[in-house]
């Protein structure tokens, strides 16, 4: 055994139990709210089973719920989208979960594939849209909970409120 391995020098930390740090049941921070996504759409017999689409608007469906969170699971049909929005106090994690999305902000527009990961803060104005020809399905967690979701214009100026997740 190489005598400058990282177990030599930092020994085991199950050896050591006053380092390990308790599982949390509930995220806490950014890092583990994207964790969570991402735990959730590799489990797709979880969520697979729920998605729906609606040809006349987004379809979305509340799938789980903890201390100031929700997690949200959206389906958008080819042509759907969300409209220029923020979600008020709420930050959040947007995961792709099939097909393809774009998100429009002011620094521009991008293509997000199964996988893509998208974290904003409060207030941060994005507009998503599935310009794709097939259907596409989203997870959406905010933090806390979803209670506003401002629409803007094109030049992002306030209009009206809606409380559909996006």
């Amino acid at each position: 055994m190489n005598s400058d391995s990282d177990l030599q020098i930092a020994g085991d930390l199950l050896e050591v139990p006053h380092l390990l740090q308790p599982a949390r049941e509930h995220p806490a921070t950014v890092a583990e709210f994207a964790g969570l996504a991402r735990a959730l759409a590799a489990d797709r017999a979880q969520w697979a089973p729920l998605v729906q689409y609606d040809a006349g608007s987004r379809w979305y469906h509340r799938l789980r719920t903890g201390p100031g969170y929700e997690v949200w699971l959206l389906s958008w049909v080819p042509g759907q989208g969300s409209g220029s929005h923020d979600h008020g106090r709420s930050s959040g994690v947007l995961t792709v979960l099939a097909g393809e999305l774009t998100e429009r902000s002011e620094s521009g527009s991008r293509a997000l594939a199964p996988g893509a990961q998208r974290v904003f803060a409060p207030g941060y104005v994005h507009e998503v849209v599935n310009d794709a020809i097939e259907p596409a399905v989203s997870l959406h967690i905010y933090y806390p909970g979803l209670t506003e979701m401002p629409m803007h214009s094109a030049r992002c100026a306030p209009a009206a409120q809606d409380v559909v997740p996006a």
